[in-house]
C-alpha cells in the first residue's frame, strides 16, 4: 500500500562526475557481457533490487515523428483516452514494459524515446527539459493528439511538469514519479548507490543496442550531465501556475531524491498530492509493478 500526503530530483557536480567516470570505465566491460563487482546488488529488500522491465508488446503502430530537426520514436498501444508515458534520463520507451499491457486495457497508450535516447535522434542543441517538453508537444501535434494525460518517471516526470507549466492546454493529468524541480533536490550520496549505478550500466547496454549512434554513449552522457548540473530550476511562482491534477510520487528509498524535496514540491503545486511507495525506490515501477500500476490507474480514473 502507498500512503498519500501533500511533495522532486536532479544531480550535482559530484554525482555527474561519478556517472561519467562509471560510464566511461564500464561501457566496454558491459558490452563484453560482465559488470564491475562494485555494482553487485544485495537482494534482501525490494528497494535493493533492480529487476529488468518486461518485454514490450507489439504496438498497434510505431514510427518516428519529425520534430524540430530530430526524429522522435513513438509506439501506440490500446484504445481510449490518450496517456503518454515518458521515461527517465539515459533510458528509453521500452522501460515501460511492465505498465503498457495493463494501461492499454483502459487507454490509448503512447510511449516515446526522448531526443537522443533510445531510437530517437539528436542534434547540436543543448539538452534541456523545456526543449524535450516541446518535443513531446510537437510529437502530439504530429500524432493529432490535442490533449493527453502524462505518466512521467524521473526526467520524464520533470518534462511532464514543464508541459504542465508551459503548455497547460495540452495536459489533462500528470502522474510525476521521481521528479525534482531544482538541482538542490538530489541526495548527495546518489553516487554510492549500487542500484543506481547498476541502472547506469544497464542503460549503457540498452543505448548501444537501440541507438542510431551506438558508439557515442560517452558523448551522450556528457551532454545529459550538463543539463543535470544546471536544470531544472523552477520557481514556486512557476509551479503555482499548474492547473492540471498532479500526483507527486516517489519511493520511500529513492536513491536520488530527498523526501523533503518531494514534500516541498507537492506543497508548491496547487492541489497536488504526494504518494510515497513504502519499501520501494526510484525504480518502483519495476520493483513492484502491480502496486505502481494500481496507483496510476486509480489516479487516471478519478
Amino acid at each position: 500500500m502507498a500512503h498519500i500526503k501533500n511533495a522532486r530530483r536532479n544531480p550535482g557536480d559530484m554525482v555527474m562526475k561519478r556517472i561519467l567516470a562509471l560510464m566511461l570505465g564500464a561501457v566496454l566491460a558491459l558490452a563484453a557481457g560482465f559488470a564491475s563487482p562494485a555494482t553487485a546488488i544485495a537482494k534482501t529488500n525490494p528497494w535493493e533490487t533492480l529487476p529488468r522491465p518486461a518485454a514490450m508488446p507489439t504496438p498497434l503502430r510505431s514510427g518516428y515523428a519529425p520534430v524540430d530537426g530530430v526524429q522522435i520514436y513513438y509506439a501506440i498501444y490500446g484504445h481510449g483516452a490518450p496517456v503518454i508515458l515518458l521515461h527517465g534520463g539515459l533510458g528509453n520507451a521500452d522501460y515501460w514494459g511492465n505498465q503498457v499491457r495493463e494501461f492499454a486495457k483502459h487507454y490509448q497508450v503512447i510511449v516515446m524515446d526522448s531526443r537522443g535516447h533510445g531510437r530517437s535522434t539528436r542534434d547540436a542543441q543543448p539538452y534541456g527539459y523545456h526543449l524535450m517538453a516541446t518535443d513531446v508537444v510537437h510529437a502530439m501535434d504530429y500524432l493529432k493528439i490535442p490533449k493527453a494525460s502524462i505518466v512521467g518517471w524521473s526526467d520524464g516526470a520533470i518534462i511532464g511538469l514543464d508541459i504542465a507549466m508551459t503548455y497547460p492546454d495540452r495536459l489533462d493529468k500528470l502522474f510525476a514519479f521521481g521528479a525534482n524541480v531544482t538541482t538542490s533536490g538530489l541526495r548527495e550520496d546518489i553516487g554510492q548507490s549500487a542500484v543506481f549505478n547498476k541502472y547506469i550500466e544497464n542503460a549503457g547496454k540498452d543505448y548501444e543496442r537501440l541507438s542510431k549512434t551506438p558508439k557515442e554513449y560517452d558523448k551522450f552522457v556528457a551532454q545529459i550531465s550538463e543539463m543535470w548540473n544546471t536544470q531544472p530550476n523552477y520557481t514556486p511562482e512557476q509551479l503555482a501556475t499548474i492547473k492540471a491534477p498532479v500526483v507527486i510520487a516517489d519511493g520511500q528509498y529513492d536513491e536520488g531524491i530527498k523526501q523533503s524535496h518531494d514534500i516541498e514540491m507537492a506543497r508548491e503545486i496547487p492541489g497536488a498530492r504526494l504518494l510515497i511507495f513504502p519499501g520501494l525506490s526510484h525504480f518502483a515501477m519495476w520493483q513492484d509493478p502491480k502496486t505502481f500500476n494500481k496507483a496510476v490507474l486509480q489516479f487516471l480514473a478519478e
